[in-house]
């Protein structure tokens, strides 16, 4: 059992548990937006164009809020192809790979910050609903930092 379960089975308010909280209220909205449009849809030949603006911003949401609690609790998707027939590579290989994530997490930030600063600025709207479109690009780079955080952590921890 990982720190994170074992914190979270002794009902301590971790953020492991708040990712975990959040990934599922994300696939719980997403699943009830899809299906109400679905059966609008199929019953009156009208969809919710909006439902698409908002489903993929929870998709945008939950990608990145289940990236940051596979990077902390280590259960991100690996190619071990190498370290397999090394083990000794394992802890040098998994430093290298939480440092390349965090620079390309670092850059991602980076750019996403940018961009949701042209949106605001240029006041830029959303197509469907007509809210400003800077509500679904902040959580990029808001999303991004937070993963940044952890693979700091990791890398604090010794890359294990």
């Amino acid at each position: 059992m990982s720190e994170s379960d074992k914190a979270a089975s002794s009902g301590k308010l971790t953020l492991g548990a708040v990712e975990r909280f959040l990934m599922a209220a994300s696939m719980g909205v997403l699943c009830l937006l899809t299906m109400a449009n679905v059966l609008v849809r199929y019953f009156t030949d009208i969809s919710f164009a909006f439902t698409e603006e908002i489903s993929v911003a929870l998709l945008v949401v939950m990608t990145l809020v289940g990236a940051s609690h596979a990077f902390a609790s280590n259960h991100h998707i690996a190619i071990s192809f190498f370290v397999d027939r090394k083990p000794a590579l394992y802890g040098a290989a998994r430093r290298f790979s939480a440092f390349c994530s965090l620079l390309m997490f670092g850059l991602l930030a980076w750019y996403g910050v940018l961009m949701a600063w042209d949106d605001y600025s240029f006041e830029v709207t959303s197509p469907s609903l007509g809210v400003p479109q800077w509500w679904y690009t902040v959580w990029l780079p808001l999303l991004s930092i937070l993963i940044v955080f952890r693979l700091l952590a990791v890398l604090w921890r010794g890359g294990r």
